[in-house]
């Protein structure tokens, strides 16, 4: 498990800073397969989980779930046919915080863990 996915959330409000510019391209280095892109004006963390069929992407669509609960914070979730599409963001200040890494870092450890 990463050193970002052993990490907590910390409670993020209206105004928090964003990652910057030289913080974003370290933690980027940390979660290697996941993209930023722009949504509604909006910085996100995305990536696209495949499996062999709906079922196994429901219950990692579920775990992803109870994950985001668990720790306060919570992302975009589309479920496909064999497909889970996952977007991290924090809606408080439109846009990255460290907390979407760390969040980012635990969705990748879901997979390392026998269900």
């Amino acid at each position: 498990m990463s050193e970002l996915a052993e990490q907590h959330c910390e409670a993020c409000r209206k105004g928090a800073p964003k990652v910057t510019g030289d913080e974003k391209e370290l933690l980027c280095g940390k979660i290697p397969d996941w993209r930023l892109v722009d949504a509604q004006s909006e910085e996100r963390l995305k990536k696209v989980f495949k499996f062999k069929n709906f079922a196994q992407a429901q219950a990692f669509a579920n775990q992803v779930g109870n994950l985001a609960e668990a720790e306060n914070h919570h992302p975009a979730i589309l479920l496909e046919y064999g497909k889970v599409t996952v977007s991290w963001w924090t809606h408080a200040i439109g846009g990255l915080h460290r907390n979407d890494f760390i969040m980012a870092a635990k969705t990748d450890a879901l997979l390392a863990v026998p269900e």
